[in-house]
Parts: structure tokens; C-alpha cells; sequence
């Protein structure tokens, strides 16, 4: 059992009710919301897997308040931290989102972790252990609420891009990595994402939508380099991105699945790859459409 509130505030992320949890994911969740014992989470895993949406739709059903950020090469501490501002007159001191999550305990989550400079990240060390902040600009001790917690989102684990698929990712220091409790994220299973997408494109038939799950789970095949009969691919269908090709099936009713699939996906791919991802569309649905 994990401890929510009973009111929702203003900070509480609002309920996706199509959203399907993956379990043994959610487990891992529950288990450090509940005994953090001193660390952050990081979810790791590939570009539209569900990181960010997992943290924000356990908050929703539990009533946590939350503090985004999305994290970038030229964000800065203090940014986080607050700034003094001008209110009638007066100097006084407006929290960022650690201040504020670190006072009323709220879920701070850092999406993009890895794009993070490393020399920032780091100044992060003591507010990941939960150690007291001290407010420059006051002299204000912050000591965290019992409920805070630091949550981050990132593809690489810290590790950097080996792949050239996150561009602009960061290898960062293994002091500070070693203060997260790591989760890998990864894809759905093909039956979750058939509940998926049974909640969010109902209408179209349910033949269709398995073959779109085929024609998304080939795509991860070929994006990950393990299929052995063609070469791998720099793009993927990412859940977010199958749910977004079944809403423009539906958008585009009575024209070809390609036409909503470019529009989905692959008009973003180099001029081969799209050749060859809408070759396997072709091969799954010829010139059906929903």
C-alpha cells in the first residue's frame, strides 16, 4: 500500500483514463515512492515508451502534486532553485520547482535527464539525498518534507549516446548516477498495446489494430538491428506513435493506412528507410484502410 492524499491540488497531474500500466514497471514505482531510503529514480528507455506518463499517471491516482521540468544543455541550478522578484516594492524570494517541491513535498520529475550538462547535474547531488537546502539570496535553510521526492526520465541510464539515435545526450558522472535507483522502461507487450489501443481508437476493428501492433513491433525490430533480414532502421513506432497513427486513421477515414502512417512517423525518416517502412505497411494492409 503507497500513501497518497485524499484532496487534489492544483499540482496533481489529471487522470488518463486510457492509460494501461505496465505492472512489473509500476511495481518498481510504487516500491520507491513508498522506502525511497535516500534515493532518485531514473527511468530509462527509449524514446516514447511511456517514462514520463507512467510517473505523472501514478501521481494522478495517488493525488501527488508534481513539479516538471524538462531538462536542457543550458538549464541552470538556479533556475530550479528560484529568484528574487520585485512585488510591490519589495524584494522577496519566489521558489522554482525544487524549492517548492522540497517545502510541501511534492514529486519533482526531471524529463530528458541526459541532456543535462554534467557540471549541473551534479549540483543536484545533495537535493537527490534529501539533504536540507540552503537559499542563497535569504539565508533560508530548506529542510525537504518527508514526502519529497526526485524523479528523472532519460534513454541513455547516464551513459551517453552510443547510437547516435539521442543526439545531444550527455554522459554523466557516476557519482551522481549512483544516487538513483534505476528502471528500465521498454515497449509494451503486444497485448497491452492492443488495450491501448481498444480504449483510444475503439472503432476501428480489431483485426486492423493487431495489424497495426505487427506492422509497430517489426518497426522495433528493425530499430533495434535484430531483425536478420534487412538492415536496421533510425526510426521506431514508438507507442505515442501508434496511438497517434490510429487517431489519424480514424482523422483520415477511407484513405490508405500509409497516408496516416507518413503523417504518424515516417515523413521524418530518410528517404530509404520510409521506402522500406512503407513497404511493410504495404505488405500488412495493401490499400485497406479503416
Amino acid at each position: 500500500t503507497v500513501k497518497g492524499y485524499a484532496e487534489r491540488s492544483p499540482f496533481v497531474p489529471k487522470i488518463d483514463p486510457d492509460y494501461v500500466f505496465q505492472k512489473e514497471v509500476l511495481r518498481d514505482v510504487l516500491c520507491w515512492l513508498e522506502e525511497p531510503h535516500g534515493d532518485g529514480l531514473y527511468l530509462s528507455g527509449p524514446t516514447g515508451c511511456g517514462k514520463s506518463s507512467l510517473i505523472c499517471q501514478v501521481a494522478a491516482r495517488l493525488n501527488i502534486p508534481l513539479q516538471p521540468v524538462s531538462a536542457h544543455s543550458r538549464l541552470e541550478i538556479v533556475e530550479l532553485i528560484g529568484h528574487l522578484t520585485l512585488v510591490n516594492g519589495t524584494m522577496s524570494f519566489a521558489d522554482g520547482p525544487i524549492t517548492t517541491a522540497m517545502r510541501h513535498g511534492h514529486l519533482l520529475l526531471i524529463d530528458e535527464l541526459d541532456l543535462l550538462e554534467p557540471a549541473t547535474a551534479v549540483g543536484l547531488n545533495s537535493i537527490v539525498e534529501g539533504r536540507p537546502l540552503l537559499i542563497p539570496q535569504t539565508g533560508e535553510l530548506i529542510v525537504p518534507h518527508e514526502d519529497f521526492r526526485i524523479a528523472a526520465t532519460g534513454n541513455t541510464a547516464g551513459a551517453g549516446d552510443t547510437t547516435v539515435l539521442y543526439e545531444g545526450t550527455l554522459r554523466h558522472n557516476h557519482a551522481f548516477m549512483d544516487r538513483f535507483r534505476l528502471v528500465q522502461v521498454s515497449y509494451p507487450e503486444p497485448a497491452i498495446e492492443q488495450s491501448i489501443l481498444s480504449r483510444t481508437a475503439s472503432v476501428i476493428d480489431n483485426g486492423i489494430r493487431e495489424k497495426m501492433i505487427a506492422v509497430a513491433n517489426e518497426f522495433g525490430r528493425l530499430f533495434m538491428g535484430q531483425s536478420k533480414d534487412a538492415a536496421a532502421i533510425e526510426i521506431t513506432m514508438s507507442t505515442r506513435s501508434l496511438v497517434r497513427w490510429a487517431h489519424l486513421a480514424l482523422a483520415f477515414k477511407g484513405a490508405p493506412l500509409s497516408y496516416s502512417m507518413d503523417r504518424a512517423l515516417t515523413f521524418r525518416a530518410q528517404p530509404e528507410t520510409r521506402e522500406a517502412v512503407l513497404q511493410i505497411v504495404q505488405r500488412h494492409f495493401g490499400s485497406a484502410s479503416v
